[in-house]
């Protein structure tokens, strides 16, 4: 059976001879020069941090690359509930003098990523970059490499050796809890399809912390809108939502067009999905719904954008009905607000999450409610997709499943109120 390999790429890691790793990076490179990087095909759940969720609703984390369960949380991945900080190390190459400077470059991904993942989790969690001055000079010219989106793999585990020996001396990743290495757009052999996490398969200790993961970006100079918060979401243990042709060939973008930065960089409504923000830790279980099996529910759904003054600690955002051990119905409210400002439509939108399903494999499918017309046919990643939310006065039976999911009305304060039968 053929398999997608992961975008993210996962790196074996081998110990210094004797098995010592010493403090400083000087033993860890050395280490780094016998790596092996592999497609990665199955995750390594770390411990949980609590126990089984009692939600009913909650689906399990499985063994799948980056699991949409919810009842647990993978401790090999930092969750985005507190200040995280990040340092960016920029490496230029002997075969071209860079000309913009690091600086320049921040300012292409900050304050706007950490402004995204701001709104998106509704001020809970702060991305605190940490941009450093001057340029680390790699040790080979950067057509060397061979730079591209599915690299060979010794090529990547050298650059990756050259970049972390080189920034060693003047950065101290003890200090960090995400690493992103920025090459120089302008470099001959960079190649922007190549931004990407890799994940080292073992933990590499330097600097007396292990360093689990790195974000290797390439992008021109400005960069991919959004291209950092997608390749951070990974940090973060959330999936590639995109389709990815076994060919390379055809649309990324049928699983959920627009909805969703982890689907698409580009999308006019590119804020998380309410699952996600329920997995990350942003909404609690007050502001998710169990729809209960049997009978009607009535619910008023607050807009997945709308600041938590204004809902209250006790406002409804995401409405669950559990339809598997492994599969749910996820339903929210989306509004051109917030990260969603550019959207050009509204309305209840209805999503399958399959916690069995691993990144880039349709974990998350977008329900088009309106399946014979499409919208935004000049803006939208994918214009079929573009319209799929749910207006007022509308009906949808979810196929296979016979949900019955209807807008029945607005609030005052801009709520959507649904009516939900199973």
């Amino acid at each position: 059976m053929s398999r997608i390999p992961h975008p993210e790429v996962d790196v074996d890691r081998q110990l210094t001879p004797g098995g010592v790793e010493r403090a400083r990076l000087r033993s860890a490179a050395a280490a780094l020069t016998s790596l092996t990087a592999v497609a990665a095909t199955t995750l390594v759940a770390g411990p949980a941090v609590a126990a089984r969720s009692a939600i009913p609703c909650a689906l399990p984390r499985t063994a799948a690359h980056h699991s949409l369960g919810v009842d647990t949380w993978n401790t090999a991945y930092p969750r985005p509930v507190r200040t995280l900080n990040a340092v960016m190390v920029f490496l230029s190459f002997p075969d071209s003098a860079p000309v913009s400077a690091p600086k320049d470059l921040a300012t292409d991904y900050f304050p706007a990523t950490s402004d995204f993942f701001a709104r998106a989790s509704y001020g809970k969690f702060r991305l605190k970059a940490h941009p450093q001055p001057d340029w680390v000079r790699m040790p080979k010219p950067s057509t060397a490499y061979r730079i591209q989106r599915d690299w060979d793999a010794d090529r990547r585990t050298e650059y990756l050796r050259d970049a972390v020996t080189a920034a060693d001396p003047t950065v101290d990743f003890s200090a960090y809890d995400i690493v992103y290495l920025v090459a120089d757009p302008y470099a001959p052999g960079v190649d922007s399809d190549a931004t990407k996490v890799v994940n080292f398969d073992r933990p590499l200790r330097v600097d007396g912390t292990d360093l689990k993961r790195v974000v290797t970006v390439f992008e021109q100079h400005p960069p991919d809108r959004n291209v950092l918060a997608h390749e951070t979401g990974h940090v973060f243990d959330l999936p590639d939502l995109y389709h990815r042709p076994m060919d390379g060939k055809g649309d990324w973008d049928t699983y959920v067009g627009d909805w969703d930065v982890m689907g698409s960089q580009f999308g006019m409504a590119p804020d998380l999905f309410g699952w996600q923000k329920w997995k990350l830790g942003w909404l609690d279980r007050r502001q998710v719904a169990c729809v209960a099996t049997r009978g009607s529910t009535r619910l008023t759904l607050a807009p997945l954008s709308e600041s938590p003054v204004r809902v209250g600690p006790g406002g409804v955002r995401l409405a669950v009905v559990r339809t598997s051990e492994d599969s749910a119905v996820a339903i929210e409210a989306r509004d051109s607000a917030g990260n969603d400002r550019t959207t050009c439509t509204a309305g209840l939108l209805i999503y399958r999450v399959r916690s069995e399903s691993a990144s880039g494999t349709g974990p998350v499918e977008v329900l088009d409610t309106h399946p014979d017309s499409g919208a935004c046919w000049e803006h939208s990643v994918y214009p079929a997709l573009a319209d799929a939310p749910l207006n007022v006065g509308e009906t949808f039976t979810v196929p296979g499943d016979g949900i019955r999911i209807e807008a029945t009305g607005r609030t005052r304060s801009g709520g959507w109120t649904v009516r939900v039968t199973p």
